[in-house]
């Protein structure tokens, strides 16, 4: 699968996501098999640019190509010009949020609630193509509610306004996460497109990545909240859609070693006091299939520094290692 000169390979794609897909953690997916990591929503509002949270956002240094980053707004004009402004930051895609279900968003027209205003989204997806010179990509949801599916009227519109690729979660806005994602509406939008398109939705494992990719006939495979605390993930989508093989699970070892990596990067990226606090969310996703989850994040959550943090973290894992449970009570 390419999106304009870029080949997605393995065709297994981090999908953005608020909070989560930033720079450690897509740099952390993509070394563990994802063909394309998409970064986290950017605003569109030149005036919050300069934030940190931004300045974070726009920062591609050592990333690997290519880097896709997603931008959200209403205005067409306003969206153009941060189009722009991420490819002068290092984006060589740029990718168009028309799929998130939060209120914050939709109340503000943005997301999702743009698919409800189907000449606006034309008028978006036309200004964005013409402003940049590298390829624009767009993520949707089916529709707005189970009586209005319109991802089939959204996609011919994208194909017109000269979108590369197109990516369809396969719930309405007003499931947000519940419920069942179905296939079916993906699998009519890839009938009638040329362009590439990629299927999203409660994709969790290798076998369910092969089963959707052939039931929509879909070129690609998007994961989100399946990767959150288990980013090997995507090796193993792609080594079973390669071989028809299951990878086995990676041992205790492994996963200590890359959670530990993970905090580096992210104290390193944040700096101690934000990386500690954000690294809090990733501990708690890599340890919740664990028994001693709950007294693992009531200790970790306590860390105030980064050597405090990566401590507690290397000794419960070594514990698991050892092959004894860890004693938390002595810990804290």
């Amino acid at each position: 699968m390419h999106i304009g000169p870029y080949a997605i390979d393995p065709r297994v794609v981090l999908a953005p996501m608020a909070g989560v897909t930033d720079k450690p953690f897509r740099m952390l997916c993509k070394q563990l098999g994802a063909g394309l990591c998409v970064s986290e929503m950017t605003t569109s509002d030149p005036r919050l640019w300069k934030t940190a949270k931004s300045l974070h956002r726009t920062d591609h240094a050592g990333e690997p190509d290519p880097i896709s980053v997603q931008i959200a707004g209403t205005v067409p004009e306003v969206m153009a010009d941060a189009a722009r402004h991420n490819v002068d930051n290092g984006a060589q895609i740029i990718d168009i949020n028309m799929g998130c279900p939060a209120k914050k968003v939709c109340n503000a027209w943005a997301g999702s609630a743009l698919m409800r205003d189907e000449a606006l989204v034309g008028r978006i997806l036309s200004a964005v193509v013409a402003a940049v010179d590298v390829p624009v990509t767009l993520k949707i949801r089916t529709g707005w509610a189970a009586d209005q599916k319109n991802a089939l009227a959204i996609a011919r519109i994208a194909q017109d306004s000269g979108i590369a690729a197109l990516a369809v979660h396969g719930r309405t806005r007003d499931q947000q996460y519940t419920g069942v994602a179905e296939y079916d509406t993906i699998a009519a939008v890839k009938a009638v497109l040329r362009i590439p398109v990629l299927a999203n939705g409660d994709i969790d494992s290798p076998a369910k990545a092969a089963f959707v990719l052939r039931h929509t006939g879909a070129d690609a495979v998007m994961i989100g909240r399946a990767a959150q605390g288990r980013p090997w993930i995507f090796r193993e989508v792609a080594h079973y859609l390669a071989t028809g093989e299951t990878l086995p699970e990676p041992g205790v070892a492994e996963v200590r070693d890359i959670l530990l990596a993970h905090l580096d990067h992210l104290h390193a990226f944040y700096g101690e006091e934000s990386g500690v606090r954000i690294a809090r969310k990733h501990l708690g996703w890599y340890a919740k299939d664990r028994p001693e989850n709950a007294a693992f994040r009531g200790v970790v959550n306590r860390a105030t520094t980064a050597a405090d943090q990566r401590r507690l973290t290397r000794d419960y894992f070594d514990a698991l290692v050892a092959g004894v449970s860890p004693e938390f009570a002595a810990a804290a």
